[in-house]
């Protein structure tokens, strides 16, 4: 079947297609011949930590690395996923239907068994989607899995709904997650709490230097309205 986007990277344009058009990235797993979106593949991750290659095409990435990530990956610099190429991760965010839509909510029912992450998931959808391109990450054993810590951005995109978000939009999303990571940080103790902060102030430093405009009102609204 055909996809159903027109204008595709040419590295996207390669892969699988499901049966709605969507092309089927290099990181999903098939189950009885058909894509389970949900599902990480587990000999996909290793060879995209061993060969270095896009998470989301499997071709091989260059210097820069591209993490599509929530404001609270940003804050901590950890990622559950490896980098992508940029074009790649540019149509992630304006094309994947749970990044697009801020109220979708991800889908667990008959989930197997041994899908899982390493890390801890943090249950919503954040409404805004950041690409944080780097030079620099490396990867580490966490639960059993695999973790990704971030270096620091050359580049940060924030998107929602398929566009670039507003400033105001970062910030509510944000403002209505960071109690998670607090929490979490509360559990394992003050030296965890001091690093947060630390954590939290340089994501705010960088903020304000790459998002230094208010946005226009009817954003604003819109945001409100979210």
């Amino acid at each position: 079947m055909a996809s159903r986007f027109e204008h595709m990277p040419p590295r996207l344009a390669k892969l699988p297609v499901d049966e709605r058009g969507y092309p089927v990235p290099y990181f999903v797993e098939w189950i009885d011949g058909k894509p389970d979106f949900r599902v990480m593949n587990q000999q996909h991750l290793v060879a995209a930590i061993r060969f270095s290659r896009c998470w989301i095409c499997g071709e091989k990435l260059g210097r820069f690395k591209a993490f599509v990530i929530g404001p609270m990956c940003c804050i901590n610099r950890i990622s559950s996923e490896p980098p992508s190429h940029h074009e790649c991760a540019r149509f992630a965010v304006e094309a994947c239907p749970f990044l697009t839509r801020p109220m979708a909510k991800r889908n667990t029912r008959g989930m197997p068994e041994e899908a899982w992450t390493a890390g801890i998931m943090l249950d919503r959808n954040p409404g805004v989607t950041c690409i944080w391109t780097t030079l620099a990450c490396r990867w580490f054993r966490d639960n059993g899995g695999v973790l990704f810590r971030i270096g620091e951005p050359e580049r940060l995109q924030f998107f929602r709904e398929g566009r670039e978000a507003t400033r105001e939009e970062v910030d509510h999303s944000i403002a209505t997650g960071v109690h998670q990571l607090d929490d979490l940080a509360k559990t394992e103790g003050t030296k965890a709490i001091v690093q947060l902060e630390n954590y939290k102030r340089r994501f705010r430093e960088i903020l304000d230097g790459i998002l230094p405009l208010p946005p226009p009102k009817e954003a604003s609204d819109a945001a409100r309205a979210s």
